[in-house]
Formats: C-alpha cells, structure tokens, sequence
C-alpha cells in the first residue's frame, strides 16, 4: 500500500516507520533539518520495542512531488491540519484515504471541509514518543495503538484493508463500534491531563498522587465528559473512572505534548485542546470551571510562543 505520513514527529514518525520496516510504500513528508536527516541518514527510531532505522527513507516537503497515494497519516500538530489539508490535494485521488491522527476531535470535519467527507476516516493513536534529534524518533511508553473507522460507523472493505497493514506492520490496531465515541475518550484523557500537567508542571505521578490535583483532574474530566456528551456523542459517565483507572497505570514520570511544548516556550495545541473544551461548553451551556481556568492561565504564555505577546523574563 502506498501510504504517505504527513507530519514525521513522534506519531508520524514511528507509525510512518514500522509501516516502512514491513515493506509498505511510505513517503513521508517533512522539512527543515529533520528532512535533511531522513534523506541523507534514513529515519532512525529508538524503542522499548526495539529499535530500528528505515535506510533509505523516501522524504520530501513537496507532496505535489508524491503523486497519489492510496493512504495519508495526518499526524501535524492540531493547529496544522488546515492548511495540510490544502498541501495535500495533490496526493488524495479518488480512492485516497486521508486518516488524522491527531489529539483533538475537530480534524475529520477539518479535512472533509477541503478534501471531501468521502475520503476522510475519523483516527486516533495512543503513545509516548518524540523527536530526539533530526532524523530521530523515541519511542519511550505505552503500547502503541491505532483505531480508525468510518465516519458513519457503517463497515467498509477499504478500513478492513488498512487494518491489515498495520497488524501485519504488528501495530495493535482497533476498528471502534462507534468511531466519535472513540474520538472524545482520547480526548477526554489528553486534554485533562495535557491541561493539569501544563498548568502545575508536574508529571502524571505527582498529579495522581496529589488530593488537589488529583480532584482537579477529576473534575476536568467531568467537564469534558458533560461538553462531549453535549454533542450528543453517547459517552457513558463511567468513562471518567476507567480514564482515571488508565492514568493511575500510567509511567510516573509520563507528560503530555502539549504540556511539553507549553513548558519549553513553543507554540502548542492549546487552542486545539483546552480551547476547544471551553469554547464547545460555551456554545452548548456547559459549565467548564478547571478548563477555563487552565486555559486563561496559560493562554499569556500561548501568546508569547507564537510572538503575539512579549515580556522581559
């Protein structure tokens, strides 16, 4: 299958390269340094599940170089996905499957608006992994998971297929009964944690272990779970528990993208995160307290990342 990996950070990268280590069709697009490195040195990537380096790598910043694919992995960061959209029509023919791999719930509808609700899966992926250096991914937790799905939930050969790539790529993957409600678990998990973790600067274990953050966690899970449930996406109120539960057996030392962008002065999916949540609760009437708060609180330094505000430290 010839797949394309749009956006090669720690997602991209290690699914972009397993599928790669098992002989599929990938092209993987990126740029600056972290490009040169794919192309001169191949994509090398570190795992608890052993390591391995695709040599050579097929890389470019030109997907109309590409041509069509049968599949492309969105795994830009949130705020990107826009205008990815737009870089990649050159790449998408009429059997093109366009899957996000992003930690909000708006990417499907985002792609289909540019691309067509035809050729858009709705996606997920659960892992710890990274960018270590140019040409480097690490992979350093979690068990690494995809779910994928049809828009409408309906089965379809063409999901059958993926499936198949990745489980012989021997990635655990999962066709959800009801994609959407996959979608907001994820986020009700990453935009609580990625939240908290932002805002006290601490990792999983100390937020667990904590009474007062432990409560403000739970309390932000809630009130993502109220907002989601609001969208009339059927979320049993039982998913704030087994999100605690899956947190509690999570690495102690374990933080969020987002909370690590935050932390490092770069730009972040804030707005994508944590926005989303308030705004969402606001157009539905659903008090949202702790995600209000996270997100006043470090929108000054959300602002400073993207050069929209600056102070002398």
């Amino acid at each position: 299958m010839r797949i394309a990996v749009f956006g090669v950070g720690g997602v991209g990268g290690y699914f972009g390269g397993r599928l790669a280590q098992a002989q599929e069709d990938v092209i993987f697009i990126a740029r600056g340094e972290h490009l040169r490195a794919l192309q001169t040195q191949g994509l090398r990537v570190e795992s608890i599940k052993g390591d391995f380096t695709i040599q050579p790598a097929q890389a470019t910043d030109d997907p109309a170089s590409v041509g069509v694919v049968d599949v492309v992995l969105v795994a830009v960061k949130a705020w990107q996905v826009p205008e990815a959209a737009r870089q990649m029509q050159p790449m998408v023919g009429p059997k093109t499957m366009v899957v996000p791999l992003e930690n909000g719930v708006e990417a499907p509808n985002q792609l289909a608006s540019v691309l067509g609700a035809q050729h858009v899966l709705g996606g997920l992926c659960r892992i710890v992994s990274f960018i270590a250096g140019p040409g480097q991914i690490r992979h350093a937790g979690m068990e690494p998971y995809v779910a994928f799905g049809e828009l409408d939930n309906q089965p379809s050969e063409r999901v059958e297929r993926l499936r198949h790539v990745f489980e012989h790529a021997g990635i655990q993957v999962e066709i959800p009964a009801n994609i959407q409600v996959a979608l907001w678990q994820k986020f009700l998990f990453i935009v609580s944690i990625s939240g908290v973790g932002a805002v006290t600067r601490a990792p999983a274990g100390v937020i667990r272990s904590v009474p007062q953050t432990r409560q403000m966690l739970e309390q932000a899970l809630r009130e993502a779970l109220a907002v989601g449930q609001a969208q009339d996406v059927p979320l049993a109120d039982e998913m704030v528990a087994n999100i605690m539960t899956m947190i509690d057996g999570s690495a102690a030392g374990s933080t969020a993208s987002m909370q690590r962008d935050i932390m490092n002065g770069r730009p972040s999916e804030l707005e994508y995160q944590t926005g989303t949540i308030v705004r969402l609760g606001q157009e539905a009437g659903v008090s949202t307290p702790v995600h209000s708060f996270i997100y006043h609180s470090l929108l000054p330094q959300e602002q400073r990342a993207r050069g929209e505000l600056d102070w002398p430290i």
